[in-house]
């Protein structure tokens, strides 16, 4: 059951429309088989709104949208007021696919955008800016609907309290999804025929908010911490998937903390242990299958976000900062312990692909790479997947002689790769997601190489891949640098520098700490994000946390003193900002900005 949906189980939607025709659809409605078909809108070809002034990669998406959109804040809450209007949400991110594809679909439709600004108030915040305002809704999202997900799609009274949400809607009604035109007409005759009704709504259920996040507020009792260590144990050793590696079924994600976690109780249970052996055991089949896998990007390095299959093959394409930070900790603990090299070049791997295109020149790291890109220059609408995927005849062409040792290495098919179900939709028909299907040692074996010409020819295929793939048209770059995620990355340096002896890995840790530093710290206390100039967003805890966590490694590396002593000066800063001296625990925001209804805490977390 839904963590949150007991709490919410005595408010049901007294709106009938919404419950049966927005949410769900109705019975007797039969959804479109096809979806309606719009011009797409240029960027140039509306003048821009309100979101050109922010500093967020995801509101400037939005800049040209014919949506009147407001960014969070005053101004719109104002609006909302004064005209008495119900407040539209859309909360997103720069690289989130589906996002794009409900800008394209939705905001981009004149007539739908007509819709919104007529009726409505339309807010957009970029979640990894906002994640207070991204995780106080998204809870009221997964207690009503029961899923969440981005774009998170919320209304809200004038007051801020939600009504009704959801997270992707179509443009008409389809797949047992109401068309969004129709959610905005049915929400719209509603807040102008029964708005008592959807007010009383939205008052019990931001009731029901508050009593569940205040349920947590008593102070904490004593915790047995071997009992809790092994039910966690025992939780992933019961979901670990014995043949391919990871836990749970498809979409299979990287979960570094789970692997992290497995690494800590190799270490306390000893490897004379079957729990000990087991934990690292986990661990290693796990980032051995990721590795080859086609999650792992061979040719330019570093992670994507996860497989949408049980296989680490087909994967969601975007790239994001702080699963390289946390997988290069994961693969150079993994060579702490076994001393195999295997994880050592993994690691490298990782940080060498965010040294080149994931910093920026003042030595900060940028958020992440999209999923979506032009297959070629002159395409109409961007691909997932298109800048990493290949045809055989693209490859044959390239390699040459040596196109038959480097297919077999890496998988590739005549007619594409991509099994049905990793592809269900076609998207990919024809094309290879490169994976290690191969080792050296069997391609030495069947092509009468030793294994040193083997990883010399596949090594000479790889670079002219990569050369021929940075000649396409890039996915996006979400450019701002994040104070929590930074935190992750330099962490990573770090660590990876003093054990790899690299003092490239350790000087980029401390470049990005003097970055933080000088550019996001003001007063004694961080900001959350950086681009083209510092933001006013203040930080969050994460924001603390992370930084903390970056500035005690780099310490233990460089054994400067001025680090420890930051540390401690933003620790206590954190403790002063977030910190419950009621039920324990740090709250996610400082409770500052009023227009967040309630503190919360993070309980779990997450990517």
């Amino acid at each position: 059951m839904n963590p949150y949906t007991s709490f919410f189980q005595r408010w049901t939607f007294a709106l009938a429309a919404v419950s049966c025709g927005l949410l769900v659809g109705c019975a007797e409605s039969e959804a479109p088989t096809t979806v309606e078909k719009h011009p797409k809108l240029m960027s140039d070809s509306h003048p821009a709104n309100r979101l050109a002034d922010e500093k967020s990669p995801y509101l400037l998406q939005h800049a040209h949208n014919p949506v009147d959109w407001y960014p969070w804040g005053d101004e719109a809450f104002a609006k909302a007021k004064e005209e008495n209007k119900l407040i539209f949400l859309s909360v997103g991110y720069s690289t989130c696919h589906w996002c794009h594809v409900m800008e394209r679909e939705s905001f981009e439709n004149p007539a739908t955008a007509k819709l919104m600004n007529e009726n409505f108030v339309n807010i957009k915040v970029d979640r990894e800016e906002r994640p207070d305002v991204d995780a106080l809704y998204m809870r009221f999202v997964q207690a009503t609907t029961g899923q969440g997900g981005w774009p998170m799609s919320v209304w809200l009274t004038p007051e801020l309290k939600p009504v009704v949400g959801g997270t992707y809607f179509p443009p008409v009604d389809a797949h047992g999804r109401a068309g969004f035109p129709r959610v905005l007409t049915q929400l719209a005759n509603l807040w102008k025929t029964e708005p008592e009704k959807m007010i009383a709504q939205a008052e019990q259920v931001t009731d029901a908010l508050s009593s569940h996040f205040a349920s947590g507020g008593n102070a904490p009792g004593a915790i047995e911490k071997e009992k809790v260590l092994s039910r966690a144990y025992d939780s992933f050793a019961q979901n670990f998937d014995g043949s391919l590696g990871g836990f749970g079924a498809a979409p299979k994600f990287p979960r570094p903390t789970v692997l992290l976690f497995l690494h800590r109780e190799y270490a306390r249970l000893g490897s004379h242990t079957e729990e000990g052996r087991n934990a690292m055991e986990m661990s290693l089949a796990t980032l051995d299958a990721m590795a080859a896998g086609g999650m792992h990007d061979h040719l330019g390095g570093g992670f994507h976000r996860y497989s949408v299959d049980e296989y680490w093959h087909i994967p969601h394409y975007e790239k994001m900062l702080y699963d390289q930070a946390q997988l290069a900790l994961a693969y150079v603990e993994a060579y702490q312990i076994t001393g195999e090299a295997k994880y050592a070049d993994v690691t490298r791997d990782i940080l060498d692909y965010v040294l080149r295109d994931m910093t920026s020149p003042e030595g900060g790291f940028y958020s992440a790479e999209d999923a979506d890109s032009l297959a070629t220059p002159d395409a109409d609408q961007k691909k997932e997947g298109a800048f990493y995927v290949w045809t055989k005849a693209e490859l044959d062409e390239a390699l040459g002689d040596d196109a038959r040792l480097f297919n077999a290495a890496y998988g590739v098919e005549e007619h594409g790769n991509a099994r049905p179900e990793s592809d269900p939709h076609g998207e990919l028909s024809g094309t290879n997601t490169l994976y290690r299907r191969w080792s050296d040692a069997q391609l030495a074996e069947v092509f009468k190489l030793t294994p040193k010409q083997v990883k010399e020819k596949l090594a000479a295929a790889q670079a002219t891949l990569f050369k021929l793939r940075h000649q396409r048209p890039h996915p996006h770059l979400d450019d701002k640098v994040l104070t929590a995620w930074n935190g992750l990355m330099i962490a990573a340096f770090a660590r990876a520098g003093a054990v790899l002896n690299e003092p490239k890995y350790v000087a980029a840790a401390e470049k990005a700490i003097g970055f933080i530093r000088e550019q996001m710290l003001v007063d004694g206390e961080l900001l959350r994000s950086y681009r083209e100039g510092p933001s006013d967003i203040p930080g969050f805890a994460d924001d603390y946390a992370a930084y903390i966590w970056g500035l005690l490694e780099a310490y233990q590396v460089t054994g400067k003193v001025a680090y420890l002593k930051l540390a401690e000066e933003l620790q206590t800063k954190q403790i002063e900002l977030f910190y419950d001296k009621i039920g324990g625990g740090f709250f996610t925001h400082s409770g500052r900005d009023k227009s967040v209804l309630m503190r919360f805490k993070e309980d779990y977390d997450a990517a």
